[in-house]
């Protein structure tokens, strides 16, 4: 296989996502030559940019519990805040400032302030020229047997193709999209209890029952203003739509607890003492500026209310087509049904239920600015609207929220070791203070398993876990030899994804991919050969640990 242009690589990093940050920074510290090759027109930085997602982390997370370099990140992305933002000197005083106030996270920001300063992390290797970021779309990969030789892209603005040769290749994708194009083995959907013994596991694999995603967008409040536009398409159907799990039309301020299941109200400003819906996500807190110059507030709409479940992104395992994948815009004038679209013919069904989940969202804001109950008596709150500078899509014709739809559940590698619900499950563990310890841990993580309503029609499962690791052997896949996972893909069921997806384990897998990729690359060894044998892990583990990876917990 070749190109219109070749180039040979030691390590090719396809996905710009938060894993193959984190990859690329790990390929360069070491020096081995790394090309990482990003989807044209989309920001770096995956579910805390392009996808407009702030991070979801855990209580330790100031302290512990994370990369050095992901650490480095959160504190750079509070001094560009302090650097660059008229901030009072109280907020520029306080040594955890949260730039939006939200309270999911403790590091509410912009994704622009985040991409940027990924960027600015990426500009040494560049320059040095240990790294080289290209935006390229992928169409093929080069496969002989149990090895990955390369890969062809074409380039996004003219007709020519790149074939890139390299020595180990990482699916840093948020949807594993290499391992159907490598013949990767792989899973996706939920797994059977007598395939892994977990407790909430399935009586029989369903690989089409995946977790719900979302189209996530930046909104606005201005108290007087009227930002109404027209009826989106498929709203009348939103406005009926009743889950049989749900509590109240899907629409609603009434949605379900995800640990009781119980109904669970809602409000958008905290009315009545339920939960502020928009201050959950808030990425703008406009206290923290001298009143004469405060912004508006700003949220980032990931709520039930847009959570899709209708269909997925991907065929499951076993189903993928033989046409690579392409990037397609959003049709914001299909019509969805309960099984999909009704109005048109279009190609894909990953295509049209990601048309359908942007509708989704676009009839929820319509729904808040007209028809949501007030507290007041009345109905809607017209002053909210579309942020798309923040969200970095006011230029685009296609489309105003988030720049690629919110991912959770990934394809998932067949690996050598595969994380399961008794490894991490605080009720399948009870006297415990951690999960399942690894001797072979390549870093630690820690979120409930949280996962969403699926597309099989499960409703929430939010289990209590224990403090955790990521074993190497989640980073092997079972029988190719050089293509690692690097994002959401690794060696997890459909119950343990729902802990290891979120942002803090998702740059800990990617920087560790990178550094097993570039350590592999200067010992010349393989991934499989490190994982059996164990002076080869003890040698690997220090250099994780002189990058700054934690192992162990220390509580």
């Amino acid at each position: 296989m070749r190109g219109d242009f070749n180039a040979k690589v030691d390590v090719l990093i396809v996905g710009g996502s938060l894993g193959g940050c984190a990859a690329a920074m790990a390929c360069a510290a070491l020096g081995v030559k790394t090309l990482l090759a990003v989807e044209p027109d989309q920001w770096i930085g995956g579910q805390l940019t392009a996808q407009a997602v702030p991070p979801d982390e855990h209580r330790w997370i100031e302290m512990q519990g994370c990369t050095r370099r992901y650490r480095q990140l959160r504190a750079a992305i509070r001094e560009f805040y302090r650097r660059y933002y008229p901030l009072t000197e109280a907020a520029r005083a306080e040594p955890y400032l949260n730039p939006g106030g939200g309270w999911v996270s403790a590091l509410c920001c912009e994704p622009r302030v985040a991409k940027t300063v990924l960027e600015s992390m990426l500009m040494f290797p560049q320059m040095r020229g240990d790294l080289t970021v290209e935006r390229l779309i992928l169409h093929e990969l080069d496969v002989d047997s149990d090895f990955v030789r390369g890969a062809l892209f074409y380039y996004p603005d003219h007709p020519a193709s790149l074939y890139v040769e390299a020595k180990y290749i990482l699916d840093a994708t948020d949807t594993g999209a290499l391992l159907p194009m490598g013949k990767v083995e792989y899973v996706t959907g939920a797994e059977s209890h007598w395939e892994t013994g977990e407790p909430h596991a399935k009586p029989e694999p369903q690989p089409a029952n995946m977790q719900a995603f979302t189209w996530c967008f930046a909104m606005g409040y201005d108290p007087e203003g009227d930002y109404v536009g027209s009826k989106p398409s498929g709203y009348d159907f939103w406005k009926a739509f009743r889950p049989p799990f749900w509590h109240a039309p899907f629409l609603s301020w009434i949605d379900v607890n995800p640990v009781t299941l119980e109904p669970r109200r809602l409000s958008l400003f905290g009315e009545d003492g339920a939960p502020a819906m928009f201050h959950y996500r808030q990425i703008i807190d406009p206290s923290l500026y001298p009143p004469e110059i405060a912004p508006y507030a700003v949220t980032v709409v990931n709520w039930p209310q847009n959570d899709y479940f209708l269909g997925n992104l991907y065929p499951p395992a076993g189903e993928e087509s033989e046409d690579p994948p392409r990037y397609h815009p959003p049709d914001p004038n299909a019509v969805p049904s309960a099984y999909g679209f009704t109005n048109r013919e279009i190609p894909s069904a990953s295509i049209s239920h990601e048309s359908a989940a942007y509708e989704l969202s676009e009839c929820l804001l319509h729904w808040l600015q007209t028809e949501a109950p007030r507290p007041d008596g009345g109905a809607g709150y017209p002053g909210l609207h579309l942020r798309p500078d923040i969200t970095g899509t006011d230029g685009n014709n296609c489309y105003r929220m988030a720049q690629q739809v919110y991912v959770r559940e990934s394809r998932r590698i067949k690996a050598r070791f595969t994380v399961r619900e008794q490894h991490v499950s605080a009720a399948c563990r009870p006297g415990e203070t951690l999960a399942e310890r690894f001797t072979d841990s390549v870093g630690v993580g820690h979120y409930r398993i949280d996962l969403h309503p699926s597309t099989g029609g499960d409703n929430y499962i939010d289990i209590a876990t224990l403090p955790f690791q990521i074993p190497l052997g989640a980073l092997i896949p079972v029988r190719v030899r050089n293509l690692l996972p690097a994002c959401k893909n690794i060696g997890t069921t459909h119950i343990t994804n729902g802990c290891y997806r979120l942002h803090p384990v998702e740059w800990n897998i990617g920087e560790s991919a990178g550094l097993l990729a570039a350590f592999c690359v200067v010992q010349g060894r393989e991934p499989h050969q490190v994982y059996e044998t164990p002076a080869l892990v003890d040698e690997y583990q220090k250099l994780l640990r002189s990058q700054g990876i934690q192992l162990t917990w220390d509580l």
